[in-house]
């Protein structure tokens, strides 16, 4: 009989092999894991790199955050802009230094709508003389918020924060006065132009009424109350016929959703005053106009046009006659503003409780002498040695008024307020403004050539 055959090599030969097998899976999944790990460690690199560009911590200056509004992806608007807005330390310094007046008895004031036209001049008028400056703005895309990123670079410079944020976040606005117990609000953010009106109605409610209000119920609550004068405009005396426009006129015939978004504001003014005893100061603006101004004012799209050689529009009213507006140049209405907070008396609420009556006061202001706007585009010729295309059509019903004349007797009687700029004068620091901002090479006229211009016509 045969022996059976020896296997005992063949064991050990397949006991080796996976011996060997083993050894070189355990080499290939350590290999594996390193390069696994260096490669999630790389791009944990390049996210906090890419978060570093993108979204750099807040620092003493924050406008590197506004410099290029443009860039943020989707994550920037949610988490990482509501974080870079309302923060901790660095941020409630900020906040704390530009709000400390520099003067003795100077207001601590929140100035919002601060990046606008009227507001950063009045938040460099304010400052200037020593009171503390806190800005809030949302800088939306109304128009270009380039010109607005510019003027919050300008008040940096002088030491005025601007807080990016809206007046319908009111954690943001409850964050803020629990920093700062501010003496005054200069409230100057609105959603602007009576056109506009037409295509997006929406936001002139969520601005002009529910902004204000949520404004109003954070300053009620406020321990102390802050005195408050905000921006109504004329344009609440809509439909009225009598002139010049006196405060004591009837405003209850607004032409324009605008119009009556304001007028809405001066009677829920009225009734935070009444039950909360909060001080409050409506000034009736009149078409406000000069250096850094809005690109949506006839003024400034007509320098431009003209400029470019471009046709513009004049209108006329219905009956052929020329429209007029009693154009206000701005630092007569930053006087204006100013005086009204320096005339502001304390409010009288606690904890949301009034204690007694409160100050409520309404102003116009304005320059006191209403000018065709034909007038307007000659000195306009006049300033950059260029004729107008000019197209004179009939006036849409769009919610434009013909004609606005102030009356401003009130104001003077009460802090003084009298205008000193003429149209010719304001036009002329405007188009200066205008060429050098823009880097437009033209000479503008001195006053005393246009004045010899006009003396020959």
């Amino acid at each position: 009989m045969a022996s059976p055959p020896d296997t005992s090599k063949t064991i050990k030969l397949e006991r080796y092999n996976s011996y060997i097998r083993k050894v070189h899976n355990t080499k290939l999944l350590n290999a594996s894991s390193k390069i696994i790990f260096r490669a999630t460690l790389l791009i944990a690199l390049l996210l906090i790199l890419f978060f570093t560009i993108n979204y750099p911590p807040l620092s003493d200056h924050p406008q590197h955050l506004h410099d290029h509004p443009h860039r943020h992806s989707f994550l920037s608007t949610s988490f990482f802009a509501s974080s870079s807005s309302v923060g901790g330390s660095s941020w409630e310094k900020q906040v704390r230094h530009s709000a400390t007046p520099r003067r003795p008895n100077g207001f601590s004031v929140l100035v919002t709508g601060a990046a606008g036209f009227v507001g950063s001049h009045c938040s460099l008028a304010l400052k200037k003389r020593g009171d503390g400056v806190l800005g809030l703005d949302n800088f939306n895309s109304y128009y270009d918020p380039s010109l607005k990123r510019d003027r919050q670079k300008l008040l940096l410079k002088h030491q005025v924060f601007v807080v990016e944020g809206d007046l319908n976040d009111a954690p943001l606005l409850a964050k803020l006065f629990d920093v700062v117990p501010f003496t005054h609000i200069l409230h100057l953010a609105a959603q602007a132009g009576v056109r506009y009106a037409m295509k997006n109605p929406q936001s002139y409610v969520s601005s002009n009424i529910a902004g204000f209000v949520n404004l109003l119920e954070v300053a009620k609550a406020a321990n102390p109350q802050p005195a408050i004068v905000w921006a109504s405009s004329s344009s609440v005396y809509g439909l009225n016929t009598e002139v010049p426009f006196s405060e004591t006129h009837r405003t209850d015939q607004p032409a324009s959703l605008y119009a009556a978004t304001k007028k809405a504001g001066e009677e829920i003014a009225h009734t935070y005053n009444h039950i909360y005893g909060l001080s409050l100061t409506g000034l009736r603006f009149f078409t406000v106009y000069g250096p850094w101004g809005r690109p949506d004012m006839a003024y400034f799209f007509f320098t431009k046009d003209i400029l470019q050689g471009k046709p513009i529009d004049i209108y006329q009213t219905q009956d052929e006659k020329q429209v007029a507006r009693d154009f206000t140049y701005i630092d007569d209405v930053v006087k204006g503003c100013i005086g009204a907070l320096d005339t502001a008396e304390k409010s009288t609420g606690s904890g949301g409780k009034k204690k007694g009556p409160a100050q409520l006061r309404v102003y116009n202001l304005g320059n006191t002498s209403p000018v065709p706007v034909g007038k307007l585009v000659s000195i306009l010729e006049s300033l950059l040695n260029t004729k107008a295309k000019k197209h004179v059509i009939k006036m849409p019903r769009n919610g434009d008024v013909p004609y606005t004349h102030a009356n401003v007797s009130l104001a003077y009687r009460d802090f003084g307020y009298k205008p000193t700029t003429d149209l010719s004068s304001g036009l002329r620091k405007f188009v200066k403004w205008y060429v050098s901002y823009y880097g437009i090479h033209t000479r503008v006229k001195k006053e005393s050539e246009i004045d010899s211009e006009h003396s020959q016509n």
